[in-house]
């Protein structure tokens, strides 16, 4: 085989389908390896290999920029007219490389964490098959393949969700997952059935010198947002995330909530700013509006959780929320004719892709390192964990900088940017947009509030305080490989924040390609400082900011060398006047969103607090109560779920049929078929 990739343009393409042909591999080998004491670390082990190998050739491919070829083969499978087609270009490199890149991190973690899973082998089989459909999707170049490896995916990442069956909730969630999962795919089946038109070619080249009508444009788009927005985690369609994420293995929920997301949102990305030609105005407002909700909406119910892994899951919603606004910006500015603001809009939201796949794994990891150490996720019976596992503590302290927005770290930039994309909308000429943007800047600048707030609350009950339980009291330190990955992805949320001219080196070609008129995105930053538009605008320097605080902290700590007295003092610990030694007395998860929660958990939850307490001389103990009502549930999937199952009980009655009946249905149905053919003709 030749390696020459310069020379040979399909050989790209050619190394990644045989390494996804290698994760299929591995994924049959772990059905005969799985019960040996070298399962895991040999399946761990070749999907670490191979998801490097294709990390490096998405990297390579994002190097060359705009003078990189589109890599494209064929193989003969797939429909009996149609072929099975894959392209690498640079929109497929971006999102291969971060599905690679954390599948790779994954692994590593996976080899070390694997060995507490109780039933591995529910585990190892699906594991190289969930990124081996990841991997299928960013590549493929017609719908039939993309619908084939979203399935891939979809199947094998329930799975994943199964694999924790025995615990309570696991099998309801993966029940609603599969559900919505289904309905997602049927959307996007008929979004690409109005992509392809009446010709029936599913071939994205063929999509994209078909031309669609406003109307049926504007049917792809909702049907789009529908479809991807639904494995996203957009609401209202977002009600199986918080129940699948927290279910997972903890390496699994990394991938979901890092990367599966951001392969629902490249379906976005690939539908509505290649596939669907020019958009609409109007669609900017529409999906910038559902961003803002979606995030505002996200970090509220992430606020109102306990359950480390459940909060985090939420917190997934709500950086969608911040992808989709950034879109939503990108359309509204493409659809009036504003270049530059759209490739800045467009490259807030990649970057946010790219950031929040980084930060989100990071803190599923290290919550999945707390569960392993403590047996428990729940907040309220942790605590003091930074004196048992201060290299966790650390590390983690690190993404949820990051996720919260604080400079220097990557969080804060892509964020910004997409601030100042919402400033610049002034130019926008329809009222509808004029008024739009100041909502969603309000619900954006709410949801960076509130994240910041949810994280000192996980933080500070998670990792300070005192132990609340004896689980906590006996947590340790996790193993190296464990500490590596996580570490990993900390030097890349602090690197990304500190110097993101490299990052950005990545996107403006990228930007260039799915933007017409769109030449070089933020052209006047360079290594040192990022300018979103003017040269003499606003700015920001990660590095500046950097060598600012390790300054002022220097100057901070030499002060106190120099002036503090070299006597130690000891005295007690301030205690509100009540001199309790039990560590229930501490600030819990439910104090800190207290506040919050009579204001905003009123109006969106109907919370209630009841209050019990005994009389005087009773030794009860007093019981406080938070009773939340989910409303999106109540009204928009109750009536849903109650309408199938009783639709299926109605359909349960055709099996006992008679062929009589059963001819009768079936020259009904034909009838019915050749009535709207009839009608269309």
């Amino acid at each position: 085989m030749n390696l020459d990739l310069l020379t040979n343009p399909t050989m790209p393409m050619e190394i990644i389908l045989w390494c996804v042909a290698a994760l299929f591999g591995t994924s049959v080998l772990a059905l005969f390896a799985g019960r040996s004491r070298f399962a895991n670390g040999l399946i761990y082990g070749l999907t670490l290999l191979i998801t490097a190998v294709t990390a490096a050739i998405a990297a390579r491919h994002l190097f060359l920029g705009a003078e990189a070829e589109a890599s494209s083969y064929s193989l003969p499978i797939g429909l009996p007219w149609l072929n099975a087609h894959f392209r690498l270009d640079l929109l497929s490199a971006f999102f291969l490389l971060i599905v690679n890149l954390l599948g790779a991190v994954s692994s590593l973690y996976g080899w070390q964490y694997g060995h507490h899973e109780k039933e591995p082998m529910r585990v190892l089989p699906f594991y190289p098959l969930f990124i081996a459909g990841m991997s299928l999707v960013t590549v493929a170049d017609d719908a039939f393949m993309f619908l084939v490896a979203w399935e891939v995916m979809s199947l094998a990442s329930w799975l994943l969700v199964l694999s924790t069956h025995k615990e309570k909730g696991t099998q309801h969630a993966a029940y609603v997952y599969m559900i919505m999962a289904c309905i997602g795919t049927f959307a996007l089946c008929l979004a690409f059935g109005l992509l392809a038109g009446v010709a029936g070619d599913y071939g994205f080249d063929s999509i994209r010198a078909h031309s669609l009508s406003p109307l049926l444009a504007s049917g792809v788009l909702f049907l789009t947002l529908f479809g991807a927005g639904a494995k996203a985690g957009v609401v209202p369609l977002h009600a199986w995330l918080p129940l699948a994420h927290p279910a997972a293995p903890s390496h699994i929920s990394a991938l979901m909530s890092g990367v599966m997301t951001k392969v629902a949102i490249y379906g976005m990305v690939r539908i509505l700013f290649d596939l669907v030609g020019a958009p609409q105005w109007w669609w900017g407002g529409v999906v910038m509006l559902l961003g803002g909700i979606t995030a505002l909406i996200g970090v509220l119910y992430a606020l109102m959780q306990h359950d480390l892994k459940r909060l985090l899951a939420y917190h997934t919603v709500e950086n969608i929320g911040i992808i989709v606004i950034g879109l939503g910006l990108a359309l509204a500015f493409s659809g009036n004719h504003l270049p530059v603001l759209a490739g800045l809009a467009l490259t807030a939201a990649l970057f946010h892709v790219l950031n929040h796949s980084l930060f989100k794994s990071l803190l599923f990891l290290g919550a999945g390192s707390v569960l392993t150490s403590t047996g428990t996720r729940e907040m309220e019976k942790l605590g003091g964990l930074i004196h048992k596992m201060p290299i966790t503590a650390f590390i983690f302290l690190i993404g949820a900088l990051s996720i919260s927005a604080l400079p220097p770290f990557n969080g804060f930039i892509s964020e910004w940017l997409t601030f100042q994309s919402i400033l610049s909308g002034i130019v926008l000429p329809q009222w509808l947009l004029k008024f739009s943007l100041p909502v969603v800047g309000a619900m954006l600048a709410l949801a960076a509030a509130f994240t910041a707030v949810c994280f000192v609350k996980v933080y500070g009950v998670v990792f300070l305080g005192r132990a609340r339980s004896a689980e906590a009291e006996n947590a340790h330190e996790v193993g190296g490989a464990m500490l590596v990955s996580m570490g990993v992805l900390a030097l890349l949320c602090t690197v990304i924040g500190v110097l993101p001219s490299g990052v950005l080196d990545f996107l403006r070609p990228l930007v260039s390609a799915l933007l017409p008129n769109v030449t070089t995105p933020l052209q006047h930053s360079d290594w040192l400082m990022l300018r979103p538009q003017e040269a003499d605008g606003s700015s920001y320097s990660g590095l500046i900011i950097l060598g600012a605080i390790a300054f002022m902290t220097s100057v901070l700590v030499l002060c106190i060398h120099q002036f503090a007295s070299n006597r130690a003092s000891r005295g007690d610990i301030w205690d509100c006047g009540f001199p309790c030694a039990q560590t229930n007395t501490q600030y819990t998860a439910s104090s800190f969103a207290q506040p919050i929660r009579r204001i905003f958990g009123t109006v969106l939850f109907s919370a209630k607090e009841s209050i019990n307490m005994p009389e005087p001389g009773d030794l009860r103990a007093a019981q406080f109560k938070v009773h939340l009502r989910d409303h999106l549930w109540e009204k928009f999937y109750a009536p849903v779920v109650r309408w199938m199952n009783f639709l299926s009980e109605k359909c349960d009655a055709t099996q006992f049929l008679t062929i009589r009946s059963y001819l009768s249905l079936m020259f009904g149905a034909l009838v019915l078929l050749l009535v709207l053919v009839a009608v269309i003709q």
